[in-house]
């Protein structure tokens, strides 16, 4: 019979554990300005996305009332930052509650996201994430871990944390929702392989191994090799038993497959070219035939 498998090396490596949690952007600081007095918007002297300055004029109102004259007041940006929102417009009558400007220091971006109360126990200070936007399909951003909240919300039962980006990035956008992974555990220089390779039987797991057979130039055996699995994280399995780093494994076809097995014709593809490498493992057929079958 012709038994047609894939293989891969088993690699050295690291491998980390992860909590997969949403999140959105936010600026760090965001302040409202507030109207010292009622009245009515006589002039908006700013718009959004402009820069501003601490005391820089933002929103004049004109207080005056039928047989009362005031002067006009002029409301001053609170802080140094970027105009993020004005919700008034010349003629609006506002008051002392109402906020007619908010102000986002953007230069400083945070990650608010939640965690699960069954997950607090993994989560610290310090540890580090990785960030994907829908904006920027196929970016990842890292970032850290700033501040975990004291306390969880009773409603939701969740932790809040708050991650701040590793480097600054022009691309990054308050307002953003990011998918993030947090990195809860790494483990290094341990031997990883594809979780495809592993085959789980009678309760004994194993994979199976391609080497050279001594006895025959040119030829090859199928070994069963019984692993320890260790962590497996996404696709990724952490073997701690029974394989070495360049170990040639099975990873597809390995169900019809016995330990042993031999094969006088082998058909290996380049690696570079793909990154699986192909093995045809046969019986007694001619190159011809085996062209033919790949």
């Amino acid at each position: 019979p012709v038994f047609a498998v894939n293989t891969t090396q088993a690699l050295r490596g690291s491998i980390d554990d992860y909590l997969a949690v949403s999140g959105d952007i936010v600026a760090r600081s965001t302040i409202e300005a507030y109207p010292d007095t009622a009245g009515r918007v006589s002039r908006v002297m700013v718009k959004t996305g402009q820069r501003v300055s601490k005391g820089e004029a933002l929103v004049e109102i004109d207080p005056n009332r039928p047989g009362m004259n005031f002067a006009i007041a002029v409301v001053p940006s609170p802080i140094s930052g970027t105009v993020v929102s004005v919700p008034v417009q010349p003629g609006q009558l506002v008051s002392q509650q109402l906020s007619v400007a908010r102000i986002a220091q953007t230069d400083e971006l945070d990650l608010r996201t939640w965690v699960a109360e069954r997950f607090v126990s993994r989560v610290r200070v310090g540890q580090k994430a990785q960030v994907s936007l829908d904006a920027w399909p196929g970016q990842v951003f890292t970032a850290t871990v700033r501040e975990t909240s004291p306390v969880l919300d009773p409603a939701s039962r969740t932790l809040e944390l708050k991650l701040s980006f590793d480097r600054a990035d022009p691309r990054l956008k308050a307002g953003m929702f990011a998918k993030i992974k947090l990195i809860t555990e790494s483990k290094d220089n341990i031997v990883k392989i594809p979780a495809t390779a592993v085959v789980r039987r009678f309760g004994k797991t194993w994979v199976f191994v391609v080497k050279e057979d001594s006895e025959r130039a040119g030829g090859y055996l199928v070994e069963r090799r019984d692993i320890v699995p260790g962590i497996l994280i996404d696709d990724s399995l952490e073997v701690e038993n029974g394989l070495a780093a360049g170990d040639e494994i099975v990873i597809r076809g390995q169900t019809l497959l016995e330990d042993g097995a031999d094969s006088p014709m082998i058909f290996k593809f380049d690696p570079s070219m793909i990154p699986i490498m192909g093995f045809m493992i046969s019986g007694n057929r001619s190159p011809e035939e085996l062209n033919e079958i790949a």
